[in-house]
């Protein structure tokens, strides 16, 4: 469970960053320059990123059951997934009436994915992952909302054409997360009931 912790406090710490240090982040911007401050978080963020994976898998090994679920919350968490998975394309698909009306649809996906796994996982490990990132995701989408409209951001209003392509490239990423990819990667099937 250290490792996973260690990993969470890594991870999310520096992901972090601009919502607790954005004055020193600018500084660090400065000092070292867009590419090189791009490779150290990218490495942080990486070594964070496998002590989760692997404080997650040992943590697995004898998990604290704190909590069971009726079969049916796989359903529940299918659907919830549908949106996560929409929200995480419109993320990086330009042009989306989605990405312009949530402003930061990462962040929005994130705390659907925590919240959905948090409903079909009863371990402690499961609390603890889950729970961290959808606790940082909630405060991390509100200081961006804030920033947004203290700088008075605004995003091109987007097509709805777009926001189609959206929902079709979303649907069919959540379908081979769905029927295959989740089961060949974390050795869970979310369509087993």
């Amino acid at each position: 469970m250290e490792l996973l912790i260690a990993g969470l406090l890594i991870f999310l710490g520096v992901h972090s960053v601009r919502i607790v240090a954005e004055d020193w982040r600018k500084q660090q911007l400065m000092r070292l320059g867009l590419i090189k401050w791009k490779g150290a978080f990218s490495l942080v963020a990486l070594t964070g990123f496998i002590l989760i994976i692997h404080g997650y898998s040992q943590a697995l090994t004898s998990p604290v059951i704190l909590w069971s679920l009726p079969a049916w919350i796989n359903h529940l968490v299918l659907l919830l997934m549908m949106p996560a998975f929409i929200l995480l394309v419109a993320t990086y698909w330009p042009g989306s009436r989605i990405k312009a009306k949530v402003g930061h649809p990462m962040l929005l996906a994130v705390k659907i994915w925590a919240l959905a796994h948090l409903l079909a996982n009863g371990s402690l490990a499961a609390l603890i992952l889950f729970g961290s990132f959808l606790i940082w995701a909630v405060a991390d989408f509100a200081v961006c909302r804030r920033r947004d409209r203290r700088e008075g951001v605004t995003r091109p209003v987007g097509t709805v054409a777009r926001d189609i392509q959206v929902i079709v490239v979303g649907l069919v990423i959540w379908a081979l997360f769905a029927f295959y990819l989740h089961n060949l990667l974390f050795g869970v099937s979310p369509m087993a009931t």
